[in-house]
């Protein structure tokens, strides 16, 4: 099987600094691929360069085999690769569905929208409450509230299922349960699960071993701007990939890049 989205011999240098030095990174359809790695090893970079944030100086993109160059996030997301980043990137003070619709509303049909840009409120709530309903989100009553009044959980719900309404190819999550505390938590690793369900490869890049170790279905292992390993989190320990995210311990052989 071929991988959806696939990355060979990318670089990015900032300065003298090597962020990513002829990095490799495979994401099949339908899996969740796990990014691990200690502070300072390049994920970052890595996330950037496959969502858009970031060109490469080196090195190829694919998705679906056909090489992508994107100079912006709307280029990524406009082939599919949405990103839930770790500030989740909503606006406090407007509604749970213009979030949702952020920089992608509906206008109305006819001359009220393509000449008086009228927005077609209806759908875009209608829309809104079904994806969110999909995805299991029924404690948001109002979708109209403002995305300040919701609790940490609710928030990344709202930004998962964005992503997951809109991202047509992949997910990217970035830290999805950093700042949450463990309810909130596990509702979120559910929404990742739910995500995978539907059909959409998801990329979940998390210090978290034990969450990692629940929903991942393979793990990338990155060290120092590169991929170091990929294993299956079914054969190995949680001490050893972390002895391997750090250098105490090479990758077998089998799992090396």
């Amino acid at each position: 099987m071929e991988p959806l989205l696939k990355a060979r011999g990318l670089v990015k240098r900032y300065g003298k600094v090597t962020a990513l030095d002829q990095c490799d990174f495979d994401l099949y359809p339908g899996e969740v691929l796990a990014v691990i790695g200690d502070n300072g090893a390049g994920k970052s970079s890595l996330i950037k360069a496959l969502s858009g944030a970031v060109r490469p100086d080196e090195g190829e993109i694919t998705l679906d085999g056909q090489p992508m160059h994107f100079n912006s996030p709307l280029e990524a997301r406009k082939a599919g690769i949405e990103t839930v980043y770790q500030n989740l990137a909503l606006s406090p003070a407007l509604s749970i569905c213009d979030n949702m619709f952020l920089g992608r509303e509906i206008r109305r049909p006819g001359p009220l929208g393509q000449y008086f840009r009228m927005l077609d409120r209806p759908q875009m709530r209608k829309m809104a409450r079904e994806k969110l309903t999909e995805l299991g989100l029924m404690t948001i009553q109002n979708i109209d509230q403002p995305v300040e009044t919701l609790s940490g959980g609710q928030r990344q719900g709202v930004a998962v299922a964005r992503a997951a309404a809109f991202g047509s190819r992949v997910v990217i999550m970035d830290e999805p349960t950093a700042a949450l505390g463990v309810k909130e938590s596990r509702r979120v690793l559910e929404l990742i699960l739910d995500v995978k369900r539907r059909g959409l490869p998801i990329v979940l890049i998390s210090h978290n071993m034990p969450h990692v170790f629940e929903v991942a279905d393979r793990i990338h292992i990155h060290r120092l701007g590169a991929r170091l390993a990929v294993v299956d989190p079914k054969e190995i320990s949680m001490s050893d990939a972390v002895a391997m995210m750090t250098g105490a311990m090479q990758p077998p052989t089998a799992a090396a890049a």
